[in-house]
């Protein structure tokens, strides 16, 4: 105290501060008494219960001041938190470490079944070469000379050798696109059928080639060109299962984001639910609005402002029960009222985004007709002088950065978009000479997660929940769920009905009519 009544003022203050908790504790205190009636007798005691906010205390205080906030109000608040920023508990480490273990066992799966694939291909590739090149080194003076023919399935199987490893590297070798968390059962069918090929063609040859030394030697290459093409037969089954198959569209899948009810539908053929979900999520980044929390705390807040108002008074005892039922009969009332308040919120913020918005587009235009004066200024100048795209993009920024960051914070979408992110697309659009209305495409509607950078997503990983074996294939009436960290889109898939058409043939002598003519018309 000592050190805070360093000045006048501030001991004054802290005077006036202690006086103010005397009186408030006095007045508590005597709150708390009995009343007695003027018999001794005591009087009927009332407690007011009062529910807890659905928000913490300080989120309470933030939803309060959000409706007198002004336009600045990201340049004046000051965020109080309780804990500091590298502190962790041990929920975190646990968290943390399931994450590692998580990784590396994603990791150690996929890199393993790199690995067999890997030697497979190259144990394919190798088989029909070994079985032309082991009787030349083995038996080479006992074999039976090669003639024209045999000379010719060298070449036969040189290039159907070269087609089949083009056709491997461009269907198996791809960069993966995600990790998912069992096996491609196709894929694993695929791999174990060619094993179980390529070893009985060995056990073939080793018994009635390398056993008894066959010394026909056409012979031999005519077996290697018989395995080439049996495998060019098996890359061609592999297209059929993993690339053709799922091309016909036999469901349709509506997926819901569970924060804000935004859908979609899709169409997908035969896929296993993991395949399935890897699509969603593909097409989920491209079209689904990026996810905004900051839209939801309006409404959270209102809620919470709500149900803070309700008071319950119990006479008779502490029962919870009763308490609840009065608090649900309490907030039915007031949902009559509570439309008003929502409709003029609403209509009070579209106004100010409207009133933001006009202001952002007149700024831009300004700005970018300055930018025409600079480029007919420019070609003036000597090649040395003239500005790059970044230089202009700074140099008129400043006129518009004061309406763009208002109205950014209106429609809340400050988080997604830095001052560097802004300037890039200034720039941008300056080199290819865009229009102000392409420019303010980006912040006038919110666009897709991909137009983002990766550092403001709000869903990286994700959780596949699923009744059914993620392996098996849809069906309809199956119902899948991905979570992430936020929020979690529900997947419901429904089979598209089997469609009857009918023809009807129409005789083109029925679109045929005669006009008679009376004699005594005018016509």
């Amino acid at each position: 105290v000592s050190a805070a009544m360093d000045t006048e003022s501030t001991y004054s203050g802290y005077s006036h501060y202690s006086g103010h908790s005397k009186k408030a504790h006095r007045q508590g205190r005597d709150r708390h008494k009995s009343p007695r009636s003027k018999d001794g007798s005591r009087s009927e005691k009332s407690v007011t219960i009062q529910t807890p906010p659905a928000e913490p205390l300080l989120g309470n205080d933030a939803s309060r001041a959000e409706e007198g906030q002004d336009d600045n109000w990201g340049e004046t608040t000051t965020a109080i938190t309780g804990t500091s920023e590298h502190s962790i508990s041990q929920e975190d480490i646990a968290r943390i470490s399931k994450d590692l273990e998580d990784s590396v066992g994603l990791d150690c799966k996929r890199y393993l079944g790199l690995t067999v694939a890997a030697v497979l291909g190259l144990l394919v590739f190798l088989t029909p070469i070994a079985f032309i090149l082991l009787p030349q080194i083995l038996w080479r003076d006992d074999l039976e000379p090669c003639g024209t023919v045999c000379e010719g399935l060298f070449i036969s199987v040189a290039f159907k050798l070269l087609i089949l490893l083009i056709g491997t590297w461009a269907l198996f070798f791809r960069q993966p696109k995600a990790d998912l968390p069992r096996v491609f059962v196709f894929r694993a069918l695929l791999l174990v059928l060619i094993f179980l090929f390529v070893f009985s063609y060995w056990l073939f040859y080793g018994v009635r080639i390398l056993d008894s030394k066959d010394t026909n030697y056409q012979g031999i290459v005519q077996y290697a060109v018989s395995l080439v093409d049996a495998l060019l037969f098996i890359h061609y089954l592999a297209i059929v299962l993993l690339e053709l198959r799922q091309l016909q569209p036999m469901f349709t899948v509506k997926v819901v984001r569970s924060t804000d009810g935004e859908s979609r539908y899709y169409s997908l053929g035969h896929l296993s639910i993991q395949r399935a979900a890897l699509v969603v999520l593909e097409n989920y980044y491209r079209d689904f609005t990026v996810y905004n929390p900051a839209l939801l705390t309006a409404s959270k807040s209102r809620a919470a402002k709500h149900m803070a108002g309700l008071k319950v008074y119990n006479v008779d005892g502490n029962n919870a029960s009763g308490q609840s039922r009065a608090m649900i009969a309490a907030a039915a009332r007031r949902r009559d009222s509570s439309h008003n308040e929502l409709y003029y919120e609403e209509a009070d913020h579209e106004r100010r985004v409207r009133k933001r918005r006009a202001r952002l587009v007149v700024a831009v235009e300004e700005a970018f007709t300055h930018i025409k004066r600079l480029q007919a200024e420019e070609q003036q100048k000597a090649p040395g002088e003239m500005m790059d795209p970044r230089e202009a993009a700074q140099a008129i920024f400043p006129s518009m950065a004061r309406a763009l960051q208002k109205y950014l914070r209106t429609t809340r979408q400050q988080q997604y978009h830095s001052m560097e992110s802004i300037l890039q697309h200034l720039s941008f659009c300056i080199t290819n000479n865009k229009l102000p209305w392409a420019f303010l495409e980006r912040y006038l509607n919110p666009g897709p997660t991909l137009q983002y950078d990766r550092d403001r997503w709000f869903s990286k990983q994700w959780t596949l929940v699923s009744e059914e074996a993620v392996t098996s294939g849809l069906q309809d009436g199956i119902v899948f769920v991905l979570k992430c960290l936020d929020f979690s889109l529900v997947v419901n898939v429904k089979k598209i009905p089997f469609i009857k058409l009918s023809e009807e043939f129409i005789d083109p002598k029925s679109h045929k009519f005669v006009l008679r003519l009376q004699s005594e018309t005018s016509v």
